[in-house]
């Protein structure tokens, strides 16, 4: 069994796009710059966004964070959009998300420009990733790809089931393991909380990714031998003998799972911080589409 080890990879891509921004400064060149919006004082996203600004700091890019009011307006946020897709010097940015109620999420994502949306969010991203076009790829599923890539798990002619239809996650992923190339040319089953008899089809996957959020939802009963196990779930589950309070856990009872794995991602650790080094990844992508635009 080979852990899947996020955090080890994501270091090495940070390294790398390090190295390329370094050369960036050598040549006088401008320096990707990416930007984060928040909206409110949500824990989850405060700690997510500072996370992001100082990996950053750490590789040599430029950042912004536009912190805004709970109270914020819808009209008041898409006129910081509109202000942000006109700014030439920043070449990717986010929205964070949940959004305050007041808020239509899906009229914000529409609203910030395709060339600079990092997130790979916007309809006409998702469409291109879809019909197999160059196009920003959702950071988790792009972290997904990096890592099966990078560790050489063979994903042709196998049959992988999702778990979860979720727009950031699920349903990309089902696409993308579909897809022809590497990591793809799988036979690929969707599965979310309507689907009877999820056992049935667990057992017959080669490569089970699950984004349920549910803690300990895949059981060692539901897996055959040598299976292959990305686990993106990640739950909050109160826990006293923790000084916090609590532990985090992922869909995937790790301890059983794990022994009838060929490989397996663990929580914390796994996709988690692939998610912030393919944002990085997207930011530079966005670079030199602009670099190229100009020329």
């Amino acid at each position: 069994m080979t852990i899947l080890d996020g955090k080890k990879v994501s270091n090495q891509i940070k390294e790398e796009i390090t190295q390329q921004v370094a050369e960036m400064k050598a040549r006088g060149e401008k320096v990707p710059h990416l930007a984060a919006v928040l909206v409110g004082n949500d824990g989850a996203s405060l700690t997510y966004v500072g996370s992001k600004v100082r990996a950053c700091e750490r590789i040599g890019f430029e950042s912004t964070l536009v912190k805004m009011p709970e109270t914020t307006s819808e009209e008041e946020l898409l006129k910081k959009i509109e202000e942000l897709n006109q700014n030439d010097d920043i070449d990717g940015f986010i929205v964070q998300l949940p959004l305050p109620k007041q808020i239509d999420t899906q009229k914000v994502l529409l609203a910030v420009d395709p060339d600079k949306d990092v997130d790979g969010f916007h309809p006409m991203n998702f469409g291109r990733m879809a019909l197999e076009m160059e196009t920003f790829i959702p950071a988790t599923p792009f972290g997904i790809l990096e890592m099966l890539e990078r560790y050489e798990v063979e994903t042709s002619g196998k049959h992988t089931v999702v778990i979860g239809r979720s727009h950031i996650v699920g349903r990309p992923m089902s696409i993308l393991m579909g897809r022809k190339g590497f990591p793809g040319n799988s036979t690929v089953t969707l599965t979310h909380s309507r689907t009877k008899n999820i056992k049935e089809m667990t057992l017959q996957a080669d490569i089970i990714i699950t984004a349920l959020g549910v803690p300990g939802f895949l059981k060692a009963d539901m897996v055959k031998e040598g299976v292959v196990v990305i686990d993106v779930g990640i739950t909050r589950v109160p826990d006293v003998t923790r000084d916090r309070g609590y532990r985090i856990t992922g869909d995937v009872d790790f301890e059983n799972v794990s022994k009838k794995s060929s490989f397996i991602t663990p929580v914390p650790g796994g996709v988690g911080p692939m998610t912030i080094a393919m944002l990085l990844k997207n930011t530079l992508l966005a670079r030199a589409r602009h670099k190229a635009a100009k020329a």
